[in-house]
Formats: C-alpha cells, structure tokens, sequence
C-alpha cells in the first residue's frame, strides 16, 4: 500500500515574524527620532527669527485659545499652576503618537510616512500664522522642521535595511533568506545570512540615529539661546526704580499678626499667585518696550520704558485676586506696588464722549477690557513697574503691567502690556469675554481659614483659628466664625491698613476631642456679608463660606 505525503501549506518563513516585530519597532524609533529632528531644526530656525513662532509654543497657544471656558477652569482646578506645563506634556504624548504612526507607515511606504511629516509642519506653520501680530516668516520654522523631519525619516529608514523599505524586492529570496534545497547550486548563496545582515543594519540604524539625535539637540539649544539672545534677565537687573512722588504710607499699627500657618500680610514675589494664558513667558528687554494710547482719545500718546520712569511715580499696597480662585483657594496675595497712575495717562490723552472701555493689550496679543469710568474713579490703578521693591519679576509682567484695585485680574491686571486702546463695550469683546465671562467684574467679599488645615489633627484645648479675608476697595468690616453649625462669633481683627488690601484674623477656639467643622463668613465696608450659596468662579466670581473639618485629640 503506498502513502502519500501531502504538503504542508507555505507558512511564514522562520524568523520572518522576528523580522517584522524588529522592523515595526525600528519604523516607530525612526519616527520619535525624525520628529525630534524637525522640533530641533524649527527651534533653530525660530530662535533666528525672534523665538516666537516656535512650533510648540505657537501649536500650545492656539490650543489654549481654542480651549473652551470650562475646559480652563478644569485644568486650573486640576494641575493649579503647573496647567501649562500639563497642556505641554498633552501636546508631546499626542505629538508622540503621531510621529509613531509615521515611522509605521514609513517603514512600508515612504511616501506616506513624508507625508505625515508634512502634515505636522503645515499644522505648525499653520498655528505660527494664527498668533497675533503673526508674519509669514512665523511659518518658516515648521517648514523648516517638516524638511528636516523628512530627510531624517528617509535616512533612518534607509538604515533599518531593505526589508522595511519600498527598496526590498517585491519577489524572489529576501534579505537573509535561505536558498531551497532542492534547486539551489551546492556551494552558492542567494543572500548574505540572516546573522550578518541583521548586524549590519542594526549598526547602521543606530550610527545613523545617533546623528539625527545629536543634530536635533545640537539645533534645539542653538535655537534656544539665539532665541535669549537678547538677555531680558540682564536688562531688568539693570533697571532703577526712582523713589515714588507719593510712597506708601507705612504698614499700620497692628495691620500684622505672626502666627505659624497663617499668610503673612506681604505675599513674597516667589510665592505670588501666577495665572495667564501665556505658554511661555514673554521676554521683553525694557528697552525695546513702546506703550502705545489710542482709540477715541483726542491725542494719541507713545511712551518708551524711559519716559514712563520719567513720569511721577506712586506706591501702593494692593491685593490682587484672580476670578479663577475657588472659595479657600489660594490666587490671592497682597505686595506692594509702584507704577504710574493709570488716570493722569488717559487725562493726557483726553478721552472722548462714549469711550467706556479701555482695551489693554499684552505683547502675546491677550486683551482685557476695562470700565473706564473706574480706572478714572480715583482708585490707585496704575502701571505697575515694580513689586515689593523690586523691578516687575518677568512672569507678573516686567518691564510694565496694568492693575486696578477692586476689580479681578481678568478685566484689569494685564502683564507686558504695549498698547492702551479707548473704545465702547459694544465696540469689541476682549479674550474672557469671548468666552462667557462677565463683562465687568468686581471682586467679591471673601474670607479663607488658613489654620487649622483641612483635616488636621489638633489637640484639645485653646486653638488658634486664622485666616485672611478680602474685599478690595470696599474694605473688611468683620469676621466671624463658627464651629459645628453654632452661633457666629466674632473674630480678633488685624487693623485695617487700606480697604484695598486684606485683612488678618484670628480666632481662640475651645476645641474639644471629636471631628469639627469650622466656617467662616466676611462682611465688607458697605455692611454686605459674603453670602453661604456655594458657586463657582464662572461667569465672575466664586462664592459662597469657606469651611474645614478638622479632629481634636
């Protein structure tokens, strides 16, 4: 009886799955390494033309503009100030992505992987134009970057080796493949071995990776200090504050109270509250800075740094608030302040019948509208060029911001501010307004329990209960707190210094063994108390008492 041995079906080759899995994982390093390519020659390209049409920061700045309302306030509350560092490692997980995507495809079909390539650079080119105040030299450094991306992709998938290139033949024995037995010439070879193949290309594949990473690194710090060429550092180190015509009067008598986890009455320019739509900081050198007045004024005005330190200087403690801030949040701080009142510039200029809104304007285009009848009210808002002594730290602004008491910094505090723009509230929206918030908004009554802290422990006995309370321009009139839902009791308060800063105060609890809950409420100079109704700071302001629970041993 004769057998019959039937074939098996062809299968894939031995070690072509360990071909393919090397090839996805050198097409997705290739593709890392192509982008990071592209970033490091557009930085380069970028720090020669100024800095700002940096792929990133312009692609971060149009997300942060396209970025809903409630969208902001999430992030806020989430990461606090570290929002914009989040918004950037968003950008890189998904730019990432992208690029793996590439090296996929690249290392299959080139042409799709160029491709890609030159889709991010039109999105980048495409981000840089949408910036304000934007030329079309601000799309170069994208462009620049998809070219160099694509030269790096081509060599990187050139060195991974023929199996994982368009360059692989479509037919016949592939690279590192076995010669058939039966037809095979005794002595003769149809490829070079799988062993030495695989070495070759791996040590070309990371040469060749190695280079595209030193280059990138090398244009990427290149880009980065030609882009800090000119050193704002140096030139706010430089300046000299000239004594103010009107200083501050000294800090009254017993405004202070020293207490340990209590806010101290001046906040430190390191521990200031920094909220912004900036990605990065504006680098402005004090003097190339130019202010200019116009709109519905009858005389236009333009000042450089120089002639606005020439001018009459005042001094003021102001507390700032940011609309952002939840009820015990921490966007607040008191520092004292010198600049040049806002209210003699526009007088100068002579506002027109009508012109109820100023426009200010920072140098990343961010714009913010303010009454003017309030900037002309009497109130000290001015045009801060200093912080508790010292020239305007660069992130609150330097060389010049705008600040106004009594109104939250969404409508009145703007950093690097150039341009001062008198128009109507039914003229134009400024950023926030755009986006849902109130017009005008002036800050609310608020008070915060600083300590105890939220869930702490404490012992029984007499318990120090301290906090701040704010309502700047009205002024704090009282405090109270309560434990446990029971009656309100008054509070020690520190003096009133100006109703344009906070006020300290302290509470002597009898605290006794249990979990408690302690709460506080203000009342403002006008007799009004801050009302219980919790809301939150959209559209123009959080609401509502401050409350911790604590446990006494």
């Amino acid at each position: 009886m004769r057998t019959e041995t039937i074939p098996a079906a062809p299968g894939p080759r031995p070690g072509s799955r360990g071909r393919r899995g090397r090839g996805a994982r050198r097409g997705a390093l290739a593709g890392l390494l192509a982008c990071g390519a592209a970033l490091g020659a557009a930085e380069l390209l970028a720090g020669l033309v100024g800095g700002r049409s940096s792929p990133l920061v312009a692609v971060g700045g149009a997300a942060i503009d396209a970025t809903p309302g409630w969208l902001k306030e999430l992030a806020i509350r989430s990461f606090g100030e570290r929002d914009k560092l989040a918004l950037l490692a968003g950008i890189a997980v998904v730019l990432a992505g992208f690029a793996v995507t590439v090296g996929l495809l690249a290392v299959r079909r080139p042409r799709l992987g160029l491709a890609g390539v030159a889709l991010l650079g039109a999105a980048g080119a495409a981000a840089a134009l949408t910036r304000p105040g934007a030329g079309h030299l601000d799309a170069l450094p994208s462009l620049a970057g998809a070219v160099a991306g694509s030269a790096a992709l081509l060599a990187l998938v050139r060195a991974a080796g023929a199996p994982f290139s368009d360059a692989a033949p479509r037919s016949g024995p592939r690279w590192g493949s076995v010669a058939d037995p039966e037809t095979a010439s005794p002595g003769l070879s149809t490829a070079p071995s799988r062993t030495s193949g695989a070495g070759v290309d791996r040590r070309r594949f990371l040469l060749t990776g190695a280079l595209v990473v030193g280059e990138a690194v090398a244009a990427g710090t290149g880009g980065r200090v030609l882009g800090r060429r000119s050193d704002v550092t140096a030139s706010r180190a430089a300046v000299a504050i000239p004594a103010p015509a009107s200083a501050a009067r000294p800090l009254a008598e017993g405004a202070a109270i020293e207490l340990p986890g209590l806010s101290s009455f001046y906040t430190p320019n390191r521990d200031f509250y920094r909220v912004d739509t900036a990605l990065v900081v504006p680098r402005i050198a004090a003097g190339d800075w130019r202010l200019r007045v116009h709109g519905r004024v009858r005389r236009e005005l333009e000042l450089d740094f120089r002639q606005l330190l020439a001018r009459p200087l005042m001094e003021r403690d102001i507390t700032l608030s940011c609309v952002s801030n939840e009820v015990g949040g921490g966007y607040v701080g008191t520092a004292r302040w010198t600049g040049v009142p806002l209210a003699d510039l526009l007088r100068e200029a002579g506002v027109e019948a009508g012109a109820d809104q100023l426009v200010s304007r920072s140098a990343d285009g961010f714009t913010i509208g303010t009454p003017t009848a309030v900037v002309l009210d009497g109130r000290d808002a001015m045009l801060a060029v200093a912080m508790n002594g010292e020239p305007l730290p660069l992130t609150h602004g330097f060389p010049v911001r705008m600040l106004v008491p009594g109104l939250y910094g969404y409508v009145s505090a703007t950093k690097w501010l150039v341009d001062l723009e008198l128009t109507g509230f039914g003229d134009f929206d400024p950023y926030w307004v755009r986006r849902g918030w109130a017009r005008q908004a002036p800050v609310k009554t608020m008070s915060r329990i600083d300590t105890p802290r939220p869930l702490a422990r404490v012992a029984a006995g007499r318990v120090a209960v301290a906090g701040v309370a704010w309502a700047q321009h009205r002024g704090i009139r009282r405090v109270e707190v309560r434990a446990d839902g029971g009656p309100w009791r008054p509070v020690r308060l520190a003096a009133e210094h100006s109703a344009d800063t906070w006020r300290q105060w302290v509470w002597p609890w009898e605290a006794t063994p249990g979990r408690h809950t302690l709460e506080v409420r203000a009342t403002d100079g006008t007799g009004a108390t801050q009302p219980e109704d919790r809301a939150p700071p959209f559209p123009d302001g959080a609401t509502g008492w401050h409350s911790v629970v604590v446990t006494v041993t």
